[in-house]
């Protein structure tokens, strides 16, 4: 008899139908592709999310990205810490508060988003592939569903 890799089918009793469990496995498969193609580049997923909204929204103050992002702030400090130490974003001055420091993706940050640009949309449609666009808006639509403290 020949021998085979393949594994038995295993059965997940009551995970199979839960919502946090299916959630769980559909991250890990899709943040292991994301975080090989961010590799090149030596960065985490949480990093990359970090730039692409300094990217969008120039200047915000560390607790606004960490509250969009969904950081806890003591966690934030040295993830942005890292950044700027690696020349990816800096911290400057705001015109309206002398105390206040606004975040900025610095020009070697905008260099690495736009080197990752063509990886990070390949892994976007891998997946979207899988969903179909319809399936993508109806999966997104269906997320955002979930966060909705509306629907508690």
């Amino acid at each position: 008899m020949p021998h085979t890799n393949a594994q038995p089918l295993i059965d997940l009793g009551v995970l199979s139908g839960q919502i946090g469990h299916a959630l769980r496995r559909a991250h890990a498969a899709v943040f292991q592709d994301f975080a090989a193609t961010l590799e090149a580049e030596s960065i985490r997923p949480a990093q990359h999310s970090v730039l692409e909204v300094l990217r969008a929204s120039p200047g915000l103050r560390q607790a606004q990205v960490a509250a969009a992002l969904g950081i806890k702030t003591t966690n934030f400090v040295p993830l942005f810490d890292a950044l700027e130490a690696a020349g990816l974003a800096e911290r400057r001055a705001i015109s309206d508060d002398r105390r206040a420091r606004g975040l900025f993706l610095s020009d070697r940050g905008a260099a690495m988003l736009d080197r990752l640009r063509a990886g990070v949309a390949a892994h976007e449609a891998r997946f979207a592939a899988r969903l179909g666009t319809d399936g993508k808006l109806l999966l997104l639509g269906l997320l955002a569903r979930l966060q909705d403290p509306a629907f508690d």
